[in-house]
């Protein structure tokens, strides 16, 4: 349970919609469409961004966006966060803004993230000083958080169109979600940490999607130690994984995988 007094609304919206398609053969098909709204943040009244998000857990997002952009210095500062879909938003207020929050936002990278992600120039500099253990992992490792994901993928499974990612400990998963950009889906999980004090140095992180820049540098904000991928990484995203210590693990998929960063902890 949450150790912070912060009102948050219960806004997570309903994810799956149908159609009808034609198949190959000209027949109709009733098929699942994966939803996809945009929430538009505002912070003590002053507009951030607009997120295109599935809305599973809207108010993870937001505080997962706020933390990982550096937005706001402590969880203890935020006083609520209420989401409306009737207008599209997400309200913060907090107890003690940042003085410098015009600055932060003026220096914004557009990222290589599905759904156009951005990342504002303090946060690569936040990283100067940041070290992450890798701590030893194996091959059973691996295939042990590979086996428990494999009920997931819910909404991917019936419509396609999402990435998913999960925070894993030895023993199961810890918070599972899905959403039309894996920044997103990032954050959510963030946020949820964030919310509950979890820590991540004894934990392995899961996305469906590529590792870039953008996903290690988060998940070192979560100072998770080991990532984990089905798809490829990035030049960029392993220099970043290297010099801060994080294990990279991609191209997992049954019983193959490689590992990019973090060779001399790998037991094989």
């Amino acid at each position: 349970m949450a150790d912070h007094s912060i009102v948050l609304s219960d806004a997570g919206i309903h994810q799956l919609h149908q159609t009808t398609v034609l198949d190959e053969t000209g027949q109709p098909r009733e098929v699942s469409l994966t939803g996809e709204r945009p929430l538009t943040i505002y912070l003590d009244k002053k507009e951030i961004v607009t997120l295109m998000t599935l809305g599973q857990a809207p108010e993870m997002l937001v505080l997962g966006y706020l933390r990982n952009q550096g937005l706001v210095d402590s969880i203890d500062h935020i006083a609520s966060v209420q989401v409306d879909w009737d207008v599209e938003a997400a309200v913060v207020t907090t107890h003690q803004s940042k003085d410098n929050l015009d600055q932060l936002m003026s220096r914004r990278t557009v990222t290589s993230g599905c759904g156009q992600g951005t990342m504002f120039g303090n946060v690569m500099t936040s990283l100067n000083n940041l070290k992450i253990d890798c701590r030893p992992f194996s091959a059973q490792d691996i295939y042990d958080v590979l086996s428990r994901l494999s009920e997931y993928n819910e909404i991917y499974k019936q419509a396609g169109a999402v990435h998913g990612c999960a925070l894993c400990s030895v023993q199961k998963i810890e918070i599972f979600i899905e959403d039309v950009g894996r920044h997103n889906a990032v954050d959510a999980i963030s946020g949820w940490m964030w919310l509950n004090n979890v820590a991540g140095d004894d934990k392995v992180f899961y996305t469906t999607g590529r590792l870039t820049s953008e996903m290690v540098i988060k998940v070192a904000q979560m100072q998770v130690p080991l990532l984990l991928s089905r798809s490829g990484v990035t030049e960029m995203g392993l220099a970043i994984a290297k010099r801060l210590g994080i294990g990279m693990v991609a191209r997992a998929k049954g019983k193959h995988f490689l590992v990019y960063s973090g060779q001399d902890r790998f037991n094989y």
